[in-house]
C-alpha cells in the first residue's frame, strides 16, 4: 500500500482546520490568543532563538548543505546527482511564493506586542527554518553511515526549528497557531522532497553494479 496519502494528508488536513478556525475566528483562536498571552516574554535570548528562521541564517545553511551533497553524488557517480540539491533549493525557492499569498489572505492581526498590522499567518520564519534545515537533513541522512550519526542529525534538526519556534512565541513575534500551520504546511512540501530523494537513492541502489566479481 502506498505512504503517500499518509504522509500528505494528515498535515494537509491540520493545516486545512487551523486556517478554518482562524479565518473563522473559531474556538481554537480564542485559546491560542490565552497561551500566547501566557507564554510571550520578550528578551535578547528569544530574539536569538527567532533569528535561526530568518534567511540570513537559514538559507546559507541549506546553500552549504546543497554543495556538499552535490560534490558529493557527483564524486561518487550517482545518476543525476543534481536532482535532490535542485529540487531543495526549487524548494527553498516556493516558501514565500507559498507563504505571502497565504498572509495577505489570511491578513491575521499579531500578538499585542507587535502593535497594529497584519499578515502575521502563517509564520514565515517557521517555513523558512523548517524547510531550510529539514531540506538540509533529508539530502544529508543518506551520506551518514552509522545510525547514530542519522539521529544526530536529526536531532539537531528538530533542535532547531524548535527553537524557532519557541524564539517567535516567546518573543511575541507569532501566535502559536501561526507556527504550528506553518509546520503542517511545510510537512507536505518536505514529504515532497522525501519521495524524490527516496526514489533516486532506490535508483541509484538498483544500477550499482556489486563490487564482487566471480563465483560466489
Amino acid at each position: 500500500m502506498s505512504r503517500t496519502p499518509l504522509l500528505f494528508g494528515p498535515p494537509a488536513l491540520c493545516f486545512a482546520l487551523i486556517t478554518w478556525q482562524v479565518v473563522a475566528g473559531g474556538p481554537l483562536v480564542s485559546l491560542d490568543e490565552r497561551l500566547s498571552g501566557s507564554l510571550v516574554h520578550p528578551s535578547r535570548f528569544s530574539e536569538l532563538l527567532a533569528d535561526l528562521g530568518s534567511v540570513q541564517v537559514a538559507v546559507p545553511v541549506l546553500a552549504l548543505a546543497l554543495l556538499l551533497v552535490a560534490l558529493r553524488n557527483r564524486a561518487t557517480g550517482l545518476d543525476r546527482w543534481w536532482l535532490p540539491p535542485a529540487a531543495a533549493a526549487v524548494l527553498m525557492a516556493l516558501v514565500p511564493a507559498v507563504i505571502v499569498p497565504l498572509k495577505e489572505l489570511v491578513s491575521r492581526p499579531g500578538p499585542p506586542v507587535m502593535g497594529p498590522g497584519t499578515g502575521f499567518y502563517p509564520s514565515g520564519h517557521t517555513a523558512t527554518a523548517v524547510v531550510a534545515y529539514g531540506a538540509a537533513t533529508l539530502l544529508l541522512l543518506p551520506l551518514l553511515r552509522t545510525a547514530g550519526a542519522r539521529g544526530a542529525l536529526l536531532c539537531v534538526c528538530a533542535a532547531l526549528n524548535a527553537g524557532v519556534a519557541l524564539g517567535l512565541v516567546r518573543r511575541g513575534y507569532h501566535w502559536p497557531l501561526d507556527v504550528v500551520a506553518s509546520w503542517c504546511l511545510c510537512a507536505v512540501l518536505l514529504s515532497s522532497l522525501w519521495l524524490l530523494v527516496s526514489r533516486s537513492t532506490r535508483r541509484s541502489s538498483a544500477r550499482t553494479p556489486s563490487p564482487r566479481t566471480g563465483p560466489s
